[in-house]
């Protein structure tokens, strides 16, 4: 699972994410590495399980013909309390790291694969996420 090796903060602030003025992302989103990338259309927080997830069903359906790159870090650590905890007392505990995911960003990319089996690893990787993806290709190459 992707997580950072230090943080300063344990605990981040709570983020406004209002749909009405959702902007699509500016950094990542070209293709930079591969022929084939999987691509948001719209705005969520991934955690690193969901990444890990999709990461393995690429990795699975690849074999050992292409090669993959994970194009966002979970760096944002959410936080949550513990089940029949009252209200008040404090923040809850850290329970993971997301990223939080704007559209238009490259997710992940691939190369080195026939283009069925590229896009079909990356659909089968779009389900395991929660917002709507495209797989994109890369014209010239």
């Amino acid at each position: 699972m992707l997580i950072p090796k230090k943080v300063k903060f344990r605990k981040w602030q709570s983020q406004r994410s209002n749909p009405k003025t959702r902007t699509a992302d500016t950094r990542g989103i070209k293709l930079s590495f591969g022929s084939f990338g999987l691509k948001s259309e719209s705005q969520a927080r991934v955690k690193s399980t969901q990444i890990e997830s999709a990461r393995k069903v690429i990795s699975r359906t690849l074999t050992k013909t292409g090669k993959y790159w994970v194009r966002i870090f979970p760096d944002r650590p959410y936080t949550a309390k513990a089940a029949e905890v009252g209200m008040g007392k404090g923040k809850g505990d850290p329970q993971g790291y997301c990223f939080d995911v704007l559209p238009g960003r490259i997710i992940f990319e691939v190369d080195g694969a026939e283009e069925k089996v590229a896009r079909e690893a990356l659909r089968k990787a779009g389900t395991k996420l929660p917002i709507k993806t495209r797989i994109v290709g890369r014209i010239n190459k």
